[in-house]
């Protein structure tokens, strides 16, 4: 027997991806009167955060998980759709853009593109994730302040974020784990100037605390070197699958061309986040998500309507405005604050 069609689901808006950047352009977008949904498959590297940094007015006491379930709390107090699923397709439908899921099928006038990167991995033995393994400077130099610290990898960028440690401590090891270093001269040049031991054996065994923080790595040649933590730099994998469907522009380094408002090459088509060039932090997500949707509300608003519309049609009546679904009208008008 066949499968059935999936469900057919018809917005303004689509954002793919529900991290900080994501759940930032749902945001404006459903609070600017476009019927929005938020598809995000779960995870992500805001959702391995054991804590928030550098964000204003969230304390770094709240999680990764913590703080996107508040996000998606909010987009829902608003009226945005939050759904669970995979979109694994995408492409233009006529006038309007069809993304197919697992679950249904999303049809939007315009998409935001949220999906991020994947850190590459070194091979185990390993740290625990945001226990001693990081992979963002600008989030956790701070947290090694004064603290002995590794960074791994064997390419320019492990060469540069070694020596830039020091400028958090003066305890650095730059671990190849066997690899054959990659970097530039210029980079080999660098190391041999500063204060950063390379070492070249493999690691075999990783010693974690009670509270389970990285301790100590256990190497090969037979010695134990203690560290608070430390970070992989082993490159990235760009999710620009779905911007490569919808002929949007993509960078060498797998990065999605976008202006400073967020925009494709394709109209009606965004990305923001980890998935465009940039610094990758959550408040750029955040202003990065903000732009995006109040780029999109003066894509899809409907008033001032098109001078040739309304010289065609007729003058714009008052019956018309305002110019906001029935449902999000109400969930304005419910969440008003003026009258408390």
């Amino acid at each position: 027997m066949a499968d059935e069609d999936p469900e057919k689901m018809e917005y303004d808006v689509v954002v793919v991806g529900g991290g900080p950047a994501g759940l930032s352009a749902a945001l404006y977008s459903v609070r600017l009167g476009h019927s929005t949904v938020l598809v995000e498959r779960g995870g992500g590297r805001a959702a391995m955060m054991a804590n928030v940094h550098n964000v204003v007015g969230t304390t770094e006491d709240v999680s990764g998980n913590e703080f996107l379930e508040t996000g998606r709390g909010q987009l829902e107090s608003y009226g945005c759709d939050v759904r669970r699923d995979v979109v694994g397709s995408a492409e233009r439908d006529g006038e309007h853009f069809r993304l197919s899921g697992d679950d249904a099928d999303y049809v939007a006038d315009a998409v935001v593109l949220a999906t991020g990167f994947t850190d590459a991995r070194p091979d185990p033995p390993l740290p625990r994730t945001g226990r001693g393994l990081h992979y963002c400077l600008h989030c956790d130099a701070h947290v090694f302040v004064d603290e002995p610290v590794y960074v791994m990898g064997y390419g320019e960028t492990a060469a540069y974020v070694a020596t830039i440690m020091l400028n958090f401590t003066d305890d650095v090891d730059l671990l190849t784990r066997g690899d054959d270093p990659e970097w530039s001269d210029e980079a080999d040049e660098m190391l041999a100037t500063h204060p950063v031991d390379v070492i070249d054996a493999e690691v075999t065994g990783v010693r974690n605390g009670e509270d389970g923080w990285l301790e100590a790595l256990e190497f090969a040649d037979g010695n134990v070197r203690e560290y608070s933590g430390g970070f992989a730099m082993y490159g990235s994998e760009y999710n620009n699958g779905l911007a490569r469907e919808l002929g949007c522009d993509v960078n060498e380094d797998g990065t999605v061309a976008v202006d400073e408002h967020g925009r494709t090459n394709v109209e009606g088509v965004y990305a923001v986040g980890d998935l465009t060039p940039g610094h990758n932090q959550v408040p750029v997500a955040l202003g990065e998500g903000a732009k995006a949707g109040i780029s999109i509300h003066w894509l899809l608003r409907e008033f001032p309507r098109d001078p040739d519309l309304v010289s065609e049609e007729a003058p714009v009546r008052s019956e018309e405005a305002p110019g906001i679904p029935d449902e999000l009208l109400e969930r304005a008008a419910e969440s008003h604050t003026y009258d408390d």
